[in-house]
C-alpha cells in the first residue's frame, strides 16, 4: 500500500504543516480612511515577518499595523502626506530618488510589494498618471500615482549578516513561515515518496504536469507557459 507524497501531505492541512497562528495575526497595510496625524504605541517583533511592525494609533483611537522605517521609535509621530521616513504617501506626491517601502499595487489595496527586513526601492520618474519605480531586484515597475507608499527603508537590515550556525535554527525558523526545509531533491528520494524517486533513469527529463493535476502528480514543469525548442 502507497502512502501520501510530501506535496498531498502538506495540502491535508494536519499540524505537521500547520502554520503558526499567532505569526499571522495582525493585518497589515494601510487603512482605506488613512489621513492625519498617527502615533507610533508599540514595536512588535513578529515571527512570521522578517521586519519588526508598527502600531500606530490617531487622535480617535484608531489602529493599524505597518511595518517599521529604520530607526523608528515608539512615540514618533508620522503623517499621511509627508515626506519624511516613516511618513505615507501617494507617489504622485513624492519627489524622484526617495527611498520607499510597502507599495500598493492597486491604490487602495493596503500594500503589496517591498515588505521584507531591509529592503527599499526608489522613484525613477514620473510620466502622466504614471510613476516607474525600481524595484529591489533591479526591476522596473510601473504604479500609479495614487498607490500608497511608506518612505524610507524598512528595518531590520543586517539580519542576514550573522550566519545561522545550527540546522536546528534553521529549520524552526522556517517552520514559523510554514516553509519545508531542507528540501530534499526529488531524484534522490525512494519510489515510494516521489514521481521522480528511486535510483532508476536519473537523467530523466522533467514532466509537464497538466494545469487541473492533483497534489501528487503535480511535478516537474508546473503550468509552463511554453514548451519546446525555441525557433529563431
Amino acid at each position: 500500500m502507497g502512502k501520501r507524497i510530501i506535496q498531498q501531505r502538506r495540502g491535508r492541512g494536519s499540524r505537521t504543516y500547520l502554520v503558526r497562528d499567532r505569526a499571522f495575526l495582525m493585518h497589515l497595510g494601510y487603512p482605506k480612511d488613512l489621513d492625519g496625524e498617527w502615533r507610533v504605541i508599540k514595536l512588535i517583533s513578529s515571527a512570521g515577518h522578517s521586519a519588526p511592525i508598527a502600531k500606530f494609533m490617531n487622535k480617535e483611537g484608531k489602529i493599524f499595523h505597518n511595518f517599521a522605517v529604520e530607526l523608528l521609535y515608539v512615540g514618533q509621530n508620522i503623517k499621511f502626506g509627508g515626506i519624511r521616513p516613516g511618513d505615507i504617501s501617494r507617489l504622485g506626491d513624492l519627489k524622484n530618488g526617495v527611498e520607499i517601502f510597502n507599495i500598493e499595487s492597486k491604490p487602495l489595496d493596503g500594500g503589496k510589494f517591498v515588505r521584507s527586513g531591509g529592503n527599499a526601492a526608489y522613484i525613477i520618474s514620473k510620466v502622466g498618471d504614471i510613476v516607474k519605480i525600481m524595484m529591489p531586484s533591479k526591476q522596473e515597475k510601473k504604479f500609479s500615482v495614487n498607490c500608497r507608499v511608506t518612505v524610507g527603508r524598512v528595518a531590520g537590515d543586517g539580519r542576514l549578516d550573522k550566519p545561522i550556525l545550527k540546522a536546528g535554527k534553521k529549520y524552526h525558523i522556517m517552520k514559523t513561515k510554514s516553509k519545508l526545509w531542507p528540501r530534499t531533491s526529488a531524484v534522490k528520494m525512494n519510489a515510494i515518496d516521489h514521481p521522480f524517486g528511486s535510483g532508476r533513469g536519473k537523467r530523466v527529463k522533467s514532466k509537464i504536469a497538466k494545469r487541473n493535476a492533483p497534489p501528487g502528480k503535480k511535478v516537474g514543469l508546473i503550468r509552463p507557459r511554453r514548451t519546446g525548442r525555441k525557433k529563431r
